[in-house]
C-alpha cells in the first residue's frame, strides 16, 4: 500500500473510531503527523484526497474539519467516475439505475403532491416543443429529479441524480444519432406521468423500467462505440 494510502486509512480509522467525530477540527499538521507516524508531506496528500471525497472540509484560516459525513454528500464523490464512464462501465451504471429508479418511481406514486405533478406536466409540455437536444436532456433530468426528490430520501436522490445526470452523454449521443429516440423518450415520460397521476405504483414502476431499459438496450447493441469515441 502506498504511503499516502496508508495515511488516508489512518485518518479514516480515527474518524470511524470516534477519535475525530463529525465536525471535529483536525489537530495541527505537525502534531497529527507525529501521532500517526507519518511525514508531513504524506499527511498533506491524504488530507487533499479526503477533502476531494468530502470527508474533510478546509476552512480558510481556521484549519481542516471532519465534514458532517452525510451519506448523500459523500456519494457525490462518485460523480466523476460516472461522468467519464463509457462502454461496459456505462452499461453497468445504467443497470444499477434500472434496479433503483423503478422502485423510487413506485414510491413516488403515493407521495407526489399536486405541485409536483404540475411541475412534471410543465416539463413534459416544454420537452414536446421545438428545442435542442441539450435542453431536452436537461428537462429529462429535471423530470426524473422531481420524481426522486418526492420520495424524501436525499441518499436516493443523490445516487439517482448521479446515475441519471452522468449518463447524459449517452442520451445526447442517442438523441443525435437516432431521430426517433427523442420521441420515444417523450412517450415513455408521458406513460410514467399518467401512472403517477393515477397513483398507480405498479404501473409507474413498469413504465420507468421500460424507459431506462430502452437506453440500456441501445447501449448493449453497441451503437455507441464509435460515437462515444468521438466525444469522450
Amino acid at each position: 500500500m502506498a504511503v499516502t494510502d496508508q495515511a488516508i486509512e489512518k485518518i479514516k480509522e480515527m474518524i470511524v473510531s470516534g477519535a475525530l467525530p463529525p465536525g471535529a477540527r483536525l489537530p495541527n499538521e505537525a502534531g497529527l503527523a507525529d501521532q500517526l507516524g507519518l511525514s508531513r508531506s504524506s499527511l498533506r496528500e491524504a488530507v487533499r484526497a479526503l477533502t476531494a471525497m468530502r470527508i474533510l472540509v478546509p476552512k480558510q484560516g481556521d484549519g481542516t474539519y471532519v465534514s458532517g459525513l452525510e451519506p448523500h454528500l459523500l456519494l457525490e464523490a462518485m460523480a466523476f467516475a460516472a461522468d467519464v464512464s463509457h462502454g461496459r462501465t456505462a452499461g453497468q451504471l445504467l443497470q444499477v439505475r434500472r434496479l433503483l429508479e423503478p422502485q423510487a418511481t413506485a414510491l413516488a406514486a403515493g407521495l407526489l403532491t399536486d405541485e409536483h405533478l404540475r411541475t412534471l406536466r410543465a416539463v413534459l409540455d416544454r420537452s414536446a416543443t421545438d428545442i435542442g437536444i441539450e435542453e431536452f436532456i436537461e428537462l429529462d433530468i429535471e423530470f426524473h429529479r422531481t420524481i426522486a426528490d418526492a420520495v424524501g430520501n436525499p441518499v436516493l436522490s443523490t445516487l439517482l441524480g448521479i446515475l441519471s445526470t452522468h449518463t447524459q452523454r449517452l442520451r445526447i449521443v442517442r438523441g443525435t444519432h437516432n431521430a426517433s429516440a427523442r420521441e420515444q423518450a417523450h412517450r415513455e415520460h408521458e406513460a410514467i406521468w399518467r401512472a403517477l397521476v393515477n397513483r398507480d405504483a405498479v404501473l409507474a414502476a413498469s413504465a420507468s423500467t421500460v424507459h431506462v431499459a430502452a437506453v440500456e438496450d441501445w447501449l448493449a447493441a453497441g451503437t455507441d462505440s464509435l460515437a462515444l469515441g468521438t466525444i469522450a
